[in-house]
């Protein structure tokens, strides 16, 4: 019997949670409607695009399905057409070779299911869009917990130029930053000749460096009325809590995007904005009709959801070191990573069998606990083991969490 438990807490988590009294309810939906998604975006960046096609279900816990059996074209407003490339589960792409967007040019988008139904977008114009001038941070504080906690950190802003025509605008970004594990795996622990007598070998590629990533999935709009400066200055972009994310311990850096969007789409992003909002509570206020500008050309009373996006992009990326942030003052993230050091005689037997030997902990908390070692502990001037030493996977190895490669943009700054 092991003396110190690392899983016992988990043991009483799973058996308060058998004895509760509160059972689940799972709504059944009598008069559930199976619609067609629709997911589709094309720019003037030299790029494949992608269209991507679904449908609800009804189940909560159901996986995605696409549709996979369509034809899916292109046209635009001089009798061209661009059939995209059917890539499996419900996705298809252009080919970045041989189309692209262009400002000023009105595209349509066909859809051909294998079910002989056909549904069209509206025509869509591709606006120009105004170069991102700079992207900046600045210290800031946020509200969380319905506004009963304060989180300090730092809020990610952007300028942007002004376009002559641009009333409204959306913005996506992409986040990578660096990350190192503080207590990597250093050896590999090999079964020697017998059970107390192990061999470690020293770890060829140490995994202490990775990269992590992220795209947006938050909603980030804005209008311009007549009579504003059409010019976007400290558009918010992203707020990053120091003491809660690991993003800014080491280097950071975002690809923020601009579109320039259509009123209809603006309707649409807010829409979707506003039900997303009302959060998951089935007593939430009935949430807003999110318009689409796709339709059936055979059903026109058949609802679609989704949106074909079409639009012109301008991109900026930013980097910031750990440098420019710790002259702010603020609290930064650690690690909730602890170590344990683990020796046969930490196992009690409980009957008249053998005394437990090195690789028995090795078995036990590697095989069975999950952890993992990440070291011996020595008495050098004995020459002898005393402890095998293991910590938790994510907190050993990086690429739990990110990628070993350097992605080819990165530039190493001196933190």
């Amino acid at each position: 019997m092991l003396r110190t438990g690392p899983k016992s807490i988990a043991v009483l988590i799973a058996l308060f949670a058998f004895c509760t009294c509160i059972d689940p309810y799972f709504p059944k939906l009598d008069k559930y409607e199976s619609l067609m998604v629709i997911d589709g975006l094309i720019t003037n960046a030299n790029s494949a695009y992608t269209v991507k096609l679904s449908r609800t279900f009804q189940e909560q816990n159901s996986g995605f399905s696409g549709i996979s059996d369509a034809t899916v074209f292109i046209s635009d407003d001089k009798g061209e057409k661009s059939y995209l490339i059917n890539t499996g589960n419900g996705i298809y792409k252009t080919d970045s070779t041989e189309f692209r967007g262009v400002v000023g040019r009105t595209y349509v988008l066909h859809i051909l299911t294998g079910e002989n139904n056909e549904y069209e977008s509206e025509p869509c114009v591709m606006l120009p869009v105004p170069d991102i001038d700079s992207i900046y941070i600045a210290k800031d504080q946020k509200l969380v917990n319905n506004n009963t906690e304060s989180q300090e950190g730092v809020s990610i802003y952007l300028d942007s130029k002004g376009g002559d025509i641009n009333r409204y605008y959306r913005w996506t970004y992409d986040e990578t930053w660096k990350i190192e594990v503080p207590t990597p795996k250093n050896f590999n622990y090999v079964k020697g000749p017998n059970p107390n007598d192990p061999i470690f070998v020293a770890v060829a590629d140490v995994k202490d460096v990775c990269w992590k990533k992220r795209q947006s999935d938050e909603i980030l709009i804005r209008s311009v009325n007549e009579g504003q400066t059409e010019k976007i200055e400290k558009q918010p972009v992203f707020f990053i809590a120091t003491e809660k994310s690991d993003r800014l311990l080491l280097q950071y850096s975002i690809l923020v995007k601009q579109y320039s969007i259509s009123k209809n789409e603006y309707e649409f992003w807010n829409n979707l904005k506003q039900v997303n909002e009302t959060g998951s509570d089935i007593f939430a206020r009935q949430p807003y009709t999110v318009i689409s500008n796709i339709h059936s050309s055979k059903n026109p009373e058949e609802r679609v959801l989704g949106f074909f996006q079409v639009s012109a992009v301008s991109q900026k990326r930013k980097n910031i070191p750990y440098r420019d942030v710790a002259l702010m003052g603020l609290h930064f993230y650690s690690y909730p990573c602890k170590i344990w050091e683990f020796e046969p005689g930490d196992f009690e037997t409980i009957c008249r069998c053998p005394p437990k030997t090195w690789d028995d902990v090795y078995w036990y908390l590697s095989i069975v606990s999950d952890y993992t070692f990440i070291e011996p502990k020595l008495n050098l001037a004995e020459d002898s083991l005393l402890k095998l030493v293991f910590t938790r996977p994510e907190c050993a190895d990086c690429t739990v969490a990110g990628t070993h490669v350097k992605p080819d943009f990165w530039d190493e700054f001196n933190n």
